[in-house]
């Protein structure tokens, strides 16, 4: 499936696509880069670290003659200098072989670390990492005649369905009875559509799976819908919302952003809680740039927690993968390090190589306050 703007929509099957290219003619480019409205406002802003990105690497592959290489670089900076819409883009995700016409992009709604990698397969850490940390959200609205279904991942509509019972009518309105007896019908009718609508959501998840429901029904029919879905789906529903059964795409899409954004700040705010109680009883978790680094040259991290925008010159060694604040020489091998711009980038790096789980928290004042970055440890 693709999104609106034509760009495929990122889930496990293309990921593995992509992890199974193989550069077999010339190296593979891989780029990450964050677009992020929020910390960039003008295109300028992110354009600069693609330039100090793309510039080492240029100057390296064109004395090595690897001219695919070359190629690459230039497609990627034609690509993002081309012009990015950004109303629904805050992460770019790009990979190309030229000597083997291999060019795959992704606009993604969450942002990346910026990262350039040049390697014998396609760098896909940071998109396997969005996946596990990005669930799918799935919207049910309904009234007593229609129901719509709606699996939403990563801000895209990966599944919709749709059902329609008519309500019976009848034209003879004279009779008290008469009444009585087609309104009696009609709920009969209306309680078995909720029924099939409720049917249709557990099919839903039975084929495409999702992790939270999101309910949208009038007050006088939820409850009777939420007592109709199958004990899996309704042991995920996560909000409840005043959208009708006929609301746009666009808005219903919005309303599972929203509601995704505040299940993420709560599972943040918790993490981050966890940090400070385990930081303070000594064990189990570390604050500080300096004391995480080391943590994470002695792979003793599982998760490591960053505030947004947080960073920092520093080191890392390219012979033990090293990272730390002050160099030159390496104090695990002796080598002499390489200066980065940003060792908190280069942390976050390390940390996704090692297999650990990477927080990057938004306006999370508690963080900022234990040093804007922390660890929770294996050991």
């Amino acid at each position: 499936m693709r999104t609106a703007a034509g760009f495929p929509v990122l889930d496990e099957e293309i990921v593995r696509e992509l992890a199974g290219f193989k550069g077999a003619a010339a190296p593979v480019t891989s780029c990450y880069l964050d677009v992020d409205g929020r910390r960039y406002v003008r295109a300028h802003d992110y354009e600069v670290h693609l330039d100090r990105m793309l510039r080492p690497v240029r100057e390296r592959e064109h004395k090595a003659g690897h001219h695919s290489v070359c190629d690459d670089l230039k497609r990627i900076e034609e690509h993002v200098k081309g012009g990015i819409n950004r109303s629904r883009t805050r992460g770019l995700a790009m990979f190309s072989c030229s000597a083997q016409d291999f060019w795959r992009r992704f606009e993604l709604p969450v942002p990346v670390r910026n990262r350039l990698v040049v390697n014998d397969t396609p760098q896909v850490r940071q998109l396997e990492t969005i996946l596990a940390e990005h669930e799918r959200f799935a919207v049910l609205l309904a009234d007593r005649q229609r129901a719509r279904i709606f699996v939403f991942q990563l801000g895209e509509l990966v599944e919709k369905s749709e059902r329609f019972d008519q309500l019976p009518r009848h034209e003879d309105d004279k009779g008290e009875r008469i009444k009585d007896q087609v309104r009696d019908h009609v709920d009969v009718a209306a309680h078995q559509h909720l029924r099939g609508a409720a049917q249709v959501a557990f099919q839903v998840f039975q084929e495409q799976g999702f992790d939270h429901l999101i309910i949208g029904a009038p007050d006088e029919i939820s409850g009777d819908l939420e007592r109709q879905l199958h004990s899996y789906v309704r042991e995920r529903i996560a909000a409840r919302l005043s959208v009708p059964v006929g609301a746009r795409d666009e808005e219903i899409r919005q309303a599972a952003l929203d509601v995704e954004d505040q299940i993420e700040r709560g599972r943040e705010a918790a993490l981050v809680e966890r940090l400070r109680d385990a930081a303070g009883a000594g064990s189990g978790g570390l604050t500080g740039l300096d004391g995480v680094l080391e943590a994470l040259v002695e792979r003793r991290v599982d998760t490591l927690l960053v505030s947004e925008g947080f960073e920092a010159p520093g080191w890392r060694c390219l012979s033990c993968s090293f990272v730390g604040r002050t160099g030159p020489g390496c104090p695990v091998c002796g080598t002499r390090m390489s200066q980065v711009d940003d060792v908190v980038e280069e942390a976050v790096s390390e940390a996704i190589s090692q297999s650990c789980r990477v927080k990057i928290c938004r306006d999370n004042p508690d963080l900022d306050v234990l040093g804007r970055v922390g660890a929770l440890l294996r050991f």
